[in-house]
């Protein structure tokens, strides 16, 4: 897959291959076998309107918001009204098991797998998904750099489909302005990335778009993504 070329595609033309890529699923499966996930970053936020421009006006498939309870404030009311102003099916999952014991933040790969990826595997098994739709960037994270569109996952078994691979995070930004989106008003505060608070600070303008996210985490990406994170 030439990457540099989808790079270099107008942002109409990113637009439609996403738009196709979600159809293609919809078609394939139907909409209570597939589920989207929603993080209230930039990038699920593009996925979620990409899908209602590709059924609509709607997102008829479940939501899911995966809740490790230490989310920014912030992030919990823009999910809580986006839920509302365009009417989502809106899942919220969580491990109730672990956060009874689990230190927050002190490893920052086990609570990811923990209160992130264990919540998202349970979910993926209750609802019966055979696909799920994630809002992951080639440009965002270097252990996403060698993913595919639609990338067969175990532990459970699903498809594992990423529409906005080919979007720069100019593009989402471009995006959001070309349809005048609402969006986390952490972004204005000088934030770029999007997670749990204690793992959270604002990255500085010209470094890595992640840069910050907790660090050790960062380089266990590609572990994590094994254990089946997105």
């Amino acid at each position: 897959m030439n990457q540099e070329r989808l790079y270099n595609w107008t942002l109409e033309q990113k637009e439609a291959e996403s738009i196709r890529i979600i159809k293609e699923t919809l078609e394939r499966f139907g909409t209570d076998k597939v589920a989207t996930t929603f993080t209230g970053g930039k990038d699920s936020l593009t996925l979620l309107h990409l899908i209602k421009q590709a059924c609509g006006g709607t997102v008829p498939v479940r939501v899911i918001q995966i809740d490790t309870s230490v989310k920014f404030k912030e992030i919990y009311d823009f999910v809580a009204r986006m839920s509302k102003e365009w009417d989502l099916n809106l899942c919220v999952v969580r491990n109730e098991e672990a956060l009874k014991t689990i230190r927050i933040a002190e490893d920052h790969v086990q609570c990811c797998y923990q209160l992130k990826t264990v919540p998202l595997q349970n979910a993926i098994r209750d609802f019966g998904l055979a696909a799920l739709f994630t809002a992951v960037r080639w440009d965002e994270q270097e252990a996403r750099q060698g993913e595919e569109y639609f990338s067969p996952r175990q532990n459970p078994d699903h498809l594992r489909v990423q529409p906005i691979l080919h979007f720069r995070e100019i593009d989402i930004w471009s995006y959001i302005r070309k349809y005048n989106l609402p969006f986390c008003e952490l972004y204005r505060r000088g934030y770029r990335s999007l997670g749990c608070e204690p793992c959270t600070v604002r990255g500085g303008p010209g470094g890595p778009e992640r840069a910050g996210r907790a660090q050790d985490k960062e380089k266990a990406m590609q572990r994590l993504r094994e254990m089946g994170y997105f």
